[in-house]
């Protein structure tokens, strides 16, 4: 069995929807091919921002953004770039907001969310934009069906809510646009590799359970399916901290095959960049889940000492945790003053209960108490609370500086002289216990500034393009503010688009 479009897609994220739908407009027949029975991958159990500087909807809404301060930002906080690739994205990003919004099925807004760097040309809570929220039945029946649930009802096997917003909801608009210009999607069926004629590549091969197929690609294949988080062996090989088990990667996604392929043609790789990390609350079932926004408390490692701050941006904290192998697991010690809940926003959270039975969770009467429960040293955990909570009352972290930051009070809402310091100090106390997630890995093929796939002596394989988790970060190492895996994957995504076309940039 052998199918054939102008452009075939691998993955069904941000990135890949974004191409596949700006390919159909733009009258190429595209296909999107998805591993699973679902699209949206981990984007769909993002918040959905896209951090794309200098559009249309950062004017709208009046704030400070611009593509030079952006520039000014990255120039800032990134390390070694390539920098032909950032003008790229730079120059790009105005224009592909333009471009989806010209359409019906497309909407942005700006989202409130600091930048994670103290930089020149950080914008004041942030320059990112995210996809309005749609309802359910405003979609089309087949929209709703094929876009993954939230994260925390799509663990325990529950359909998406009736309101899609966030990452579910930029995922359902692109499908929406992509379905209506005569898209067509496969889903259940993993690339297991690249067709070729010649040296170029003309497609995917895919495994059915029927047996293999070729979907041949008249003028380029795309591949923005992920990193490959969900493979123990690839982590281990390319020196990526964390679990398979702790990833938020939908279970059984993103193992790396598509990358691998390529690599088997000759394709250039960078692993530099590592991953896109962060605090993970673990689950009785050995998950972790994504953790942001601590309002009270504080983490401890296995020697009950305070690291870092806590109020970090997620991928910084993640990147601490790394430093010292006593830091995963950590503990998150805090006390009953939100009546036993988390004091910051994990998704999933899960049932308090279900934690404390399970032991990922520890309560008891006092401080030493805990600390006997959790396996740390009494006094060392009884003296950082206490030094802490000294902190709570001055409002000056003097160890690690939690609330000098914009990023560190927007989620606090503490009463004294900084509401990023709330005392430790209320009865029965609590620790949770937490590892190293990932949104994902962000180290693979190397790319250009069309988002061609190149060798390692800088030619491009013809008829090859990566986006996304699947291509080396345009960021390298750095997180530099909410969404911008997103957003650079929808860039890329779009320029390898036009590159297909012939157009030039």
């Amino acid at each position: 069995m052998t199918d054939e479009y102008d452009v075939v897609v691998v993955g069904s994220g941000g990135g890949a929807l974004t191409g596949a739908f700006l390919a159909q407009k733009a009258g190429l027949a595209t296909v999107v091919v998805e591993k699973t029975a679902l699209l949206g991958g981990t984007s769909a159990y993002s918040g959905g921002a896209c951090w794309l500087p200098g559009s249309q909807v950062q004017q709208r809404a009046g704030i400070p953004d611009s593509t030079g301060s952006a520039r000014d930002y990255l120039a800032a906080i990134l390390v070694e770039p390539n920098e032909v690739r950032i003008e790229a994205f730079l120059a790009h990003a105005p224009d592909l907001v333009a471009e989806l919004e010209a359409d019906d099925a497309i909407d942005f807004e700006w989202l409130p969310f600091p930048e994670y760097y103290d930089a020149p040309g950080r914008v004041p809570f942030g320059r990112s934009i995210q996809p309005t929220s749609v309802k359910r039945g405003d979609l089309p029946a087949r929209v709703g069906e094929l876009v993954r649930p939230p994260v925390e009802r799509d663990r325990v096997g529950e359909g998406g809510r009736n309101t899609l917003s966030g990452g579910q909801a930029l995922i359902a608009r692109l499908l929406d646009g992509f379905l209506r210009e005569g898209g067509t999607v496969r889903t259940d069926l993993p690339v297991t590799g690249y067709v070729l004629d010649g040296d170029r590549v003309a497609g995917v091969a895919a495994m059915t359970p029927e047996g293999p197929v070729e979907i041949r690609a008249r003028r380029g294949v795309l591949v923005a399916a992920g990193g490959f988080e969900g493979s123990a062996a690839l982590r281990e090989e390319h020196g990526v901290p964390g679990d398979v088990a702790w990833t938020m990667a939908p279970a059984g996604t993103n193992t790396g095959e598509p990358i691998q392929a390529a690599i088997a043609l000759g394709a250039a790789t960078d692993w530099s960049p590592v991953g896109w990390f962060c605090p993970g609350l673990e689950q009785p079932d050995g998950g972790g889940s994504f953790t942001l926004g601590f309002r009270s408390g504080l983490m401890v490692d296995q020697h009950g000492r305070r690291y870092a701050d806590e109020c970090l941006p997620y991928d910084r904290f993640g990147r601490e945790m790394v430093k010292a192998p006593e830091r995963i697991p950590s503990w998150y010690v805090f006390d009953s003053r939100e009546g036993g809940r988390l004091p910051a926003i994990a998704m999933p959270e899960g049932d308090p209960a279900a934690h404390l039975a399970a032991g990922t969770w520890v309560r008891a009467d006092s401080l030493p108490d805990l600390a006997d429960a959790i396996g740390v040293p009494a006094d060392e955990l009884v003296a950082t609370v206490e030094r802490f909570n000294g902190f709570c009352q001055t409002g000056v972290d003097e160890d690690f500086g939690r609330g000098d930051d914009e990023y560190d009070t927007f989620f606090a809402g503490g009463q004294g002289p900084n509401k990023a310091l709330t005392p430790c100090d209320q009865a029965p106390f609590y620790a949770a216990r937490f590892v190293l997630s990932d949104l994902g890995t962000k180290g693979g093929l190397v790319t250009d500034e069309r988002g061609r796939v190149l060798r390692p002596d800088g030619t491009h394989l013809a008829g090859l393009y990566a986006a996304g988790n699947s291509a080396a970060s345009v960021f390298g190492t750095v997180y530099p503010g909410p969404g911008a895996p997103l957003g650079s994957a929808m860039v890329f995504a779009s320029l390898a688009v036009r590159d297909v076309e012939g157009i030039s940039t």
